[in-house]
């Protein structure tokens, strides 16, 4: 219990601080739609949000240490409750009552997945096949779901939820075995797979300025939604994390996350209406 009660605070500032960066890559977006990144590279505002989101990035790290992927992830969720207020007032606007409504839906969803999430704190690590397997598989996925198409926003914003989540469940590795008191602090594992946290950290960035395009709402609600889902499956799959209840709490696990989806369509559908109505001028 005390473990969870150093890793929970820690995840909800960082979740705060994501939200302050998210909204202000949204705002980068939107204005510099089809900029090139060397333009971002000249924005003192884009660096600021590099750097909150650098900030909340090592306090996850840190509750990692301490907290279960299937605990931490979820509580990622509480970015969504912060920017969507934060882009609305930004944007001279109210939110929205499909907003309001999505929103709910979203975290209401993770709230269930978070409920049937284990809770002992990580002890297991990923081995360099395991690490490797999940690169391979992630940057295939990744690839996949960048090829232009419809939908650019949702897609570019789910790529970049799974290169977080996936970015987030190697940083368990390397924070666990970093700190395994019986080795060396810094093997050729450890090194390794803080060289893929970083490139699927980096690449999560980028699609998500990408995806901030569209909107803020609909594609940061995806990025919330699958971020947690991808370290999940991590989590139950190759670190011995488990849910609570057997057959029961995986099936009340997967009705939570039908909630979430549920949500993500409607803060969709609220931003195409947005971007269609008189605000845009």
């Amino acid at each position: 219990m005390s473990a969870l009660l150093v890793a929970v605070p820690l995840s909800l500032v960082s979740a705060v601080a994501y939200a302050f960066a998210a909204v202000t890559q949204a705002r980068l977006a939107i204005r510099g739609s089809g900029a090139g990144a060397l333009r971002l590279l000249g924005s003192g505002a884009w660096w600021g949000a590099v750097s909150l989101n650098a900030a909340a990035a090592l306090l996850h790290v840190v509750a990692l240490k301490y907290g279960p992927l299937t605990v931490v992830q979820p509580l990622g969720a509480l970015t969504l409750v912060a920017a969507v207020p934060l882009g609305a007032r930004t944007a001279g606007r109210q939110v929205s009552a499909v907003e309001w409504r999505g929103t709910a839906l979203t975290l209401a969803g993770l709230a269930v997945v978070l409920a049937t999430a284990s809770a002992p704190a990580p002890d297991d690590v990923l081995s360099v096949p395991e690490a490797l397997a999940v690169a391979g598989g992630t940057a295939s996925l990744v690839g996949l779901l960048s090829w232009p198409g419809t939908r650019p926003g949702l897609r570019h914003a789910t790529a970049s939820g799974i290169a977080s989540g996936v970015a987030s469940a190697l940083t368990q590795t390397v924070t666990v075995a970093a700190t395994d008191r019986t080795g060396p602090l810094l093997d050729v594992r450890v090194i390794g797979v803080a060289l893929l946290v970083a490139v699927f950290s980096a690449g999560g960035l980028l699609l998500a300025q990408t995806a901030y395009r569209g909107g803020l709402g609909a594609p940061l609600a995806m990025v919330t939604l699958a971020n947690p889902l991808a370290a999940a499956l991590i989590g139950l799959g190759l670190l011995g994390e488990h849910l609570r209840g057997g057959a029961p709490g995986l099936a009340f696990g997967l009705f939570g996350a039908a909630l979430a989806a549920r949500g993500v369509i409607l803060l969709s559908r609220a931003a195409e209406g947005t971007s269609a109505g008189p605000a845009e001028g």
